[in-house]
């Protein structure tokens, strides 16, 4: 019996997850969109059953492209690490309270934005554990898709414009000092991209610059938030694809996995350097053309 995936779209899959994940152009609406538009039908309609070999498939992307993010970001992890473990030997004798007071002069500014990580975590993990099952199966289709990510460039282009129109007189807000409510803004706005076709980076990024980052900043607040996001959420599933659902697919995602691991990797390199110096605006163009497309090819 055929795997009900094939090795090249396993490869195939890997690689645009990867890529799709951290440019903000979303990776759930390009895995919907893509297997329609390329006439896998073999996986059109498992994408937005409740239970398929398709979500256990994703699993595997998901687990890889954290994997890939982490080796990006290995030093500022284990940065965050060392920071948590010294800052677990100092309070010893203050108390159990210091580990969140984020006003505390001793607080040294790695650990400050781990903290600030884990509060940004908290809603739209709750989002993810209450909603993802079923806006999946209402909106993983490819004209919703389509819809959404024409959206999403809506919502790229309207942040650019927001901070754009803020100009020079913008308060400028460095990581440093961002706060806990800017921080569960950024991370409540992810919960957007539990709508196939809005990203997850990019509503990120917009969040964060309408509070006053830059454009790097923005994109290194949301790459490092992403790393537990999607870790988390891959790991929340990892049971189904050691299940039944698994049956046939499992050496697919592996192969999947480590595509999207080094597509993920090759991707925050390179979207590092160019937020840099410049801007949403090119990946809005490109998020309103393709979603406008596949409205009218879909409807």
């Amino acid at each position: 019996m055929p795997a009900p995936i094939t090795d090249l779209q396993a490869i195939l899959l890997g690689l645009l997850q990867g890529v799709s994940e951290l440019f903000p152009v979303s990776s759930l609406g390009h895995s919907v969109l893509a297997p329609a538009l390329f006439g896998w039908h073999n996986l059109v309609s498992a994408q937005s059953a409740r239970h398929s070999f398709f979500l256990a498939f994703v699993v595997g992307l998901h687990v890889g492209t954290a994997i890939g993010l982490f080796v990006y970001y290995r030093s500022t992890w284990f940065a965050f690490a060392r920071s948590l473990v010294r800052r677990l030997r100092g309070v010893r004798g203050a108390g159990a309270s210091t580990l969140w007071r984020l006003n505390d002069p001793s607080m040294d500014a790695n650990y400050r934005l781990l903290l600030l990580l884990v509060i940004a975590t908290i809603p739209v993990g709750l989002a993810g554990v209450a909603f993802d099952a079923t806006l999946r199966v209402l909106f993983a289709k490819p004209l919703a898709a389509a819809i959404f990510l024409t959206l999403n460039g809506v919502i790229l282009f309207v942040g650019e414009s927001l901070r754009r129109g803020h100009g020079r007189h913008a308060q400028v807000v460095r990581l440093e000092t961002l706060s806990v409510r800017q921080a569960l803004a950024i991370g409540a706005s992810q919960s957007l991209a539990l709508f196939a076709g809005i990203s997850r980076s990019g509503v990120a990024m917009a969040s964060g610059l309408l509070g006053g980052l830059s454009h790097e900043d923005a994109a290194q607040f949301s790459f490092l938030l992403a790393t537990p996001v999607i870790a988390l959420a891959g790991l929340y599933k990892l049971p189904e694809l050691f299940g039944p659902l698994g049956h046939g697919v499992r050496t697919q995602a592996l192969m999947g996995a480590l595509c999207a691991a080094v597509a993920a990797y090759l991707s925050v390199r390179f979207l590092v350097r160019w937020f840099a110096t410049r801007t949403l605006a090119p990946f809005a163009l490109y998020s309103v053309a393709l979603g406008l497309f596949g409205v009218v090819y879909f409807a």
